[in-house]
């Protein structure tokens, strides 16, 4: 054997629910390089920008490697010695609903299983909740109240066989991304198929669209209302199916039927002739898939924009069968993995009903627990509401941080911080939520820890270690499985591996089933290790005896008591008023590059170069009327509280809608938590939160400094009301404002020069206010700062590419304090592709080489042709430069 040659791995990526297989290689000398899996079938070998980078992201500089009880070091005896007795104490004194775990789709199913097993089952409470209930409970709700069972019916190959694919509330190309490239190549090689858009925004996904409708916020189930009646009226709805497998139907069109055309145009905004070509093409196109995500769950009316589109579908027949289907795209890698195992308050593992006795001593009888929780527990908003007023004593936090993203954010944190006991598990130590821990408990990260995940279209797939635990880090399930032991329940927890918990999972899941609940995997009951480090992709279910199904309801057979699908007689939700102090509408959600709350994607340089900064994006005519320009600083602000982001003014935006991204937090901004703007409002059904409407508004922020900086070290402290922090490849890159200028401008740079070298250049313009600063060691620069009184005109991304390189020549320090590079050397600009970093200098000027269409470039430079995210991008340069006059410039001051 070749001592040499690289370990290489199979597992999977822990970002979105796509759930692409990845293969890590390990050199000898332990270097990690991340490629896509070809043989894996949710991606074929592609990956997105964020997979790509993973190697990235696997440092040890901000990891929690040991555990600490109030901040200072402890042993693992102690501290869960300390976890189980408080717990333990909590339950006996006031209940065991005086207790909670909050938990998350990064979890492995592994972990979510015991940690469901020991709430549930053991301590006898459901109040076990998981931010998955931020991305997509109104699906699951929409689901089971349909089918009677939280399935999804299709699979990614149907994106591919359909002649319509209709996205609605789904960004794919930015938050799927290779699920928007299957789908891309799909068109590419059959032209006829059409892609409808369905956004207030125009995003990236426009880009391969035939239509974009721009509804109105919140106007999805009006508009699917309008489209089933429409499906009735020409005759386009299936009699005999409906009537041989569904119920509610003549209620469900009598509602529809209550909306004229003119009601359709009204609420949504979109005009007669485009709704109808909507229609039309819909009615006419059998095999129809529609896809949805974030934009339809997180809504107060979520549920039923779930139940409005599964109608359409019902109604058509359309539903089960290759290239046809409603689907819901999860966010996060094992989102579904949890529902599986009950990981959501109001549900029982293997997809049975906590409402239900009989569900309730199965899985009791199952665990041979003593108590059983009887009826459902707190959804996420609830939780934290029962922690704010002191009905939740105990809360074991874990994998997520509730603190940046629940609604709310400010009275979350205000409400963990007033907890008698909180223990956060996690991997990094510094999270706005680890710092509210009485008990930190260091867990394995991705590349460390083994289990299992499954992604949107039901596939479970392994997810492996190749990198040892670091320090006394340990996996998330070994970590309940102690408390749980130490809280007296030693016999059901004594695992010795992941593999047995998955087995002993498979086996609930087929347990006294024989076809009566969706989720069956009993053949892999009988797994082992070496089965369970051999397993193969499947997609469930998987019952023992029976290959794995690819779709459900082929067969018109639901999991509903008598068997049918359930039409859902859906009402149109009220019109929102606005009030005149908010007049705009703010929506969140995520970035191209970024993920969550940062604290994986944050630690990579290249996905930190897309979107530097915290923004708010805005239309022109908003822009205008609040005499905000591209770059200004905005205030975004609504009843609960204000964030200072970037301006991007861009017609992709509706009149009277914002976008602000949802990942900054306290260690990558000063004030950019924009999930503390949000109200905790709830869809009554789901539980889950609207973070897509809320009323707010803007007003700039007048400066009298702005700063540009890149560093080698990260400044403990930055003294700006303003600020956002980025890595860069060398160190670390700072945007600033300032109310008011330094008193002393010597203090204030050496504050934010920490372990950098003193300044030896500076520059002063009396005339213009501008000042540059720049410090060398060792003949290459260790920080350059520049600082004016507007926005820095500075070639950022050159900046970036000097630190750390060298600069022992006159001329080459010259550019360093002018900001751009000397004559001869290239600025590659804003970077456009994170895959392969190129900058948008290097695009222009391939085209002006003759590189005309987006195929080119990619021939060129290689951009757009991994995960494809950035093609709209590319795309638009090259309209730019086509039409000068009308194309607007892109300004070097902003990265965003």
């Amino acid at each position: 054997m070749d001592m040499a040659a690289p370990r290489r791995i199979k597992t999977t990526c822990p970002y979105c629910g796509v759930g692409c297989g990845v293969i890590a290689e390990i050199s000898a000398n332990g270097d990690v390089a991340v490629r896509g899996d070809p043989n894996h079938p949710a991606n074929f070998g592609r990956l997105c920008s964020k997979g790509s980078a993973l190697a990235e992201t696997i440092g040890l500089d901000d990891r929690l490697l040991t555990p600490t009880v109030d901040g200072e070091r402890a042993s693992w005896d102690s501290a869960l010695n300390l976890v189980a007795g408080r717990f333990a104490d909590t339950i006996r004194d006031h209940g065991p609903d005086s207790v909670a775990f909050y938990v998350s789709g990064q979890l492995m199913t592994e972990d979510y299983y015991v940690a469901n097993k020991l709430m549930k089952g053991f301590i006898g409470s459901a109040n076990i909740d998981t931010n998955s209930r931020l991305c997509m409970a109104s699906s699951v709700a929409g689901h089971r109240r349909a089918f009677g069972s939280d399935t999804v019916p299709g699979c990614y190959e149907d994106l591919e066989l359909a002649d319509l694919v209709v996205l609605t509330g789904s960004n794919l190309a930015w938050c799927h991304p290779v699920l928007y490239q299957r789908l891309a190549a799909a068109k590419e090689k059959r032209p006829r198929m059409k892609v409808v858009l369905i956004d207030p925004r125009r995003t990236a996904t426009a880009d391969i669209a035939d239509l974009h409708l721009p509804i109105k916020p919140d106007s999805d189930v009006v508009l699917f209302l309008g489209l089933l009646r429409y499906l009735a009226r020409c005759g386009s709805i299936k009699r005999r199916y409906i009537g041989a497998h569904t119920s509610g139907f003549k209620e469900a069109l009598q509602s529809a039927e209550m909306l004229d055309l003119y009601d359709l145009v009204r609420r949504t905004g979109i005009p007669a002739a485009t709704l109808e070509r909507f229609f039309a093409l819909f009615a006419a196109t059998e095999k129809t898939v529609t896809v949805y995500s974030q934009g339809v769950n997180q809504s107060t009316s979520g549920t039923d924009k779930v139940s409005a589109i599964i109608n359409c579908h019902l109604a058509t027949g359309r539903i089960g069968k290759p290239g046809m289907g409603p689907f819901s795209v999860t966010g996060q890698p094992n989102a579904m993995g949890g529902r599986e195992v009950g990981g959501l308050a109001n549900m029982l593992a293997a997809h049975m009903n906590i409402e239900d006795a009989e569900h309730r001593d199965r899985v009791q009888r199952f665990w041979r627990s003593p108590t059983m929780a009887s009826k459902p527990g707190p959804k996420a908003v609830d939780m934290f509401r029962a922690v704010a007023d002191g009905r939740i004593k105990a809360l074991w936090i874990m994998a997520t941080n509730p603190a940046v993203s629940m609604p709310e954010a400010e009275n979350v944190e205000a409400a963990i911080r007033t907890c008698p006991f909180v223990v956060v598990s996690d991997v990094t130590a510094a999270t706005d939520t680890a710092r509210l821990a009485h008990v930190l408990l260091p867990a394995a990260a991705w590349g460390e820890k083994s289990g299992t995940v499954t992604n949107s279209e039901r596939r479970i797939s392994r997810q492996r270690s190749f990198l040892p635990l670091p320090g006394e880090a340990r996996p998330d399930w070994w970590i309940v499985c102690e408390v749980a032991k130490r809280m007296g329940h030693a016999d059901a927890f004594t695992y010795g591996s992941a593999a047995e918990i998955f087995a002993e999972h498979a086996a609930l899941s087929g347990f006294e089933n024989g076809g009566a609940r969706d989720f069956d995997i009993g053949a892999l009951a009988a797994t082992d290790g070496d089965a369970y480090d051999a397993l193969e992709p499947f997609q469930w279910p998987h019952p023992l005896g029976s290959a794995s199904s690819a779709r459900m309801f082929a067969d018109g057979r639901f999991f509903t008591a008598d068997g049918r699908a359930r039409f859902v007689d859906v009402q149109a939700p009220a019109v929102a008023q606005i009030a005149p102090a908010f007049p705009l509408t703010l929506n969140t959600g995520r970035v191209r590059d970024h993920w969550h709350t940062m604290t994986r994607s944050g630690k990579s340089p290249r996905l930190s170069q897309h979107c530097a900064e915290p923004y708010v994006e805005l239309h022109p005519h908003d822009a205008a009327r609040h005499h905000v320009a591209d770059a200004d600083l905005v205030r975004v602000s609504t009843g609960l509280g204000a964030i200072l982001v970037r301006a991007l003014v861009s017609p992709r935006q509706q009149p009277g809608t914002i976008f602000v991204p949802m990942h900054w937090n306290d260690q990558f901004a000063s004030r950019a938590r924009v999930d503390a703007l949000a109200t905790a409002i709830t869809d009554p059904i789901s539980g889950q939160p609207a973070l897509k409407s809320v009323p707010a508004r803007i007003e700039r922020f007048v400066a009298a400094t702005y700063g540009f900086c890149v560093l080698r070290h990260k400044p403990p402290t930055i003294d700006a009301e303003y600020w956002a922090i980025a890595r860069c490849s060398s160190g670390w890159r700072i945007e600033l404002a300032l109310a008011a200028p330094p008193e002393d401008w010597s203090a204030f740079v050496t504050g934010l020069l920490a372990g950098d070298a003193p300044v030896l250049s500076a520059y002063h313009d009396p005339h213009t206010g501008h000042r540059r600063f720049a410090a060398y060691a060792g003949g290459r620069l260790s920080a350059a700062l520049f600082f004016a009184p507007e926005p820095v005109a500075v070639a950022r991304d050159w900046a970036v590419e000097q630190l750390g390189a060298s600069c022992p020549g006159r001329y080459a320090r010259v550019a360093v304090m002018a900001g751009r590079p000397a004559n001869g050397t290239v600025d590659r600009g804003a970077t456009v592709c994170a895959c392969f970093g190129v900058g948008t200098n290097e695009i222009a000027a391939a085209a002006a080489r003759g590189c005309t269409t987006v195929a080119a470039i990619g021939d060129a430079l290689q951009a757009g042709t991994n995960c494809g995210s950035c093609r709209a991008e590319i795309r638009n340069i090259l309209d730019a430069r086509r039409a000068p006059a009308t194309a607007s410039a892109r300004e070097a001051v902003t990265t965003i």
